[in-house]
């Protein structure tokens, strides 16, 4: 029996209905210990105990006030000694009340895992866990396409493409593999990004030419957004979409004006404390209802 397989039998045995969401629903975490204390990735090179905690916090009650606006938040509390929980969308996959929980890279981050287990076994989660020696990273390594049947996985310098099959068995759905080959962006979420509508957001040069081709045969050439390298590394990508809406950092270019130009309510937060570690909006945060719901509710 598969590891995965027996945490969904002990869920069933403890009855607990699976989570049901009438509303868009999301998870995030306060960043009470929020700092960079090591170099896990590009972004906390030179920015090591450089966070300004009190402007981290200003910053993340913003997008917090913001989401609320068009979602319900829930909240699971900061653990002392992981500096990078407020990074929740990291911890897990979630879709139809299954949570595909991380198998972090890097022993600093998996301090993290216990804690977000327990959360979604108590709030009714089916867990499907990653074995310790397949790297996968949750939100920040796999994406759904807004009708929430296929999933866009990458791979690079922290997850392993063998990650990716045993992912999409959670939820019986197919996987396209994505090589992502500037170090600049380690995660999928900071270079892809699907929005409502079947458009696609994306940097171009984060991908070698296979992926980029399989991108472009997927999404026809009126539903890909291609983003500046200015535009991706101020975090472009790492968006927050529910239905119409999208939730972004403050990025330089004209991403905003062409996002609003295919009918899209763009709605800009600084989380300037947060890029020191390499993370933004979409990071900040752990959708827990399905992709689906926000389409529903906001188009």
């Amino acid at each position: 029996m598969s590891s995965s397989t027996a945490t969904t039998l002990n869920h069933a045995a403890n009855l607990i209905p699976p989570p049901h969401f009438e509303t868009p629903t999301y998870l995030m975490c306060p960043p009470q210990w929020y700092d960079v204390n090591y170099v896990i990735n590009p972004w906390m090179a030179g920015n090591l105990h450089r966070p300004n905690r009190d402007l981290a916090f200003k910053q993340w009650r913003a997008l917090h006030a913001e989401l609320q606006r068009f979602a319900d938040i829930r909240l699971i509390p900061a653990v002392k000694g992981s500096p990078d929980m407020v990074f929740v969308g990291h911890a897990a996959l979630v879709q139809h009340g299954i949570a595909a929980v991380s198998s972090f890279a890097h022993p600093q981050r998996q301090i993290e895992e216990a804690p977000l287990r327990r959360w979604l076994e108590e709030n009714g989660f089916l867990l499907w866990d990653t074995p310790r020696e397949t790297a996968f990273e949750g939100e920040g390594d796999a994406i759904f396409d807004a009708d929430g049947k296929h999933l866009w996985a990458a791979h690079g310098v922290r997850t392993c493409r063998q990650s990716h099959r045993h992912i999409g068995d959670a939820w019986h759905v197919g996987v396209s593999s994505l090589h992502l080959v500037d170090p600049r962006f380690y995660h999928l979420d900071t270079c892809f990004a699907t929005l409502a509508g079947d458009f696609v957001l994306y940097f171009p040069g984060a991908f070698d030419a296979k992926s980029l081709a399989e991108i472009e045969a997927h999404y026809p050439a009126e539903k890909r957004i291609a983003v500046t390298e200015a535009e991706a590394t101020a975090f472009a990508c790492n968006v927050i979409n529910i239905g119409k809406t999208i939730l972004m950092a403050k990025v330089p270019g004209d991403i905003d004006y062409r996002l609003e130009q295919l009918g899209f309510e763009v709605v800009q937060v600084d989380v300037s404390e947060f890029l020191r570690g390499g993370g933004s909006a979409k990071s900040l945060v752990l959708r827990l209802s399905d992709t689906t719901l926000g389409a529903e509710t906001n188009s």
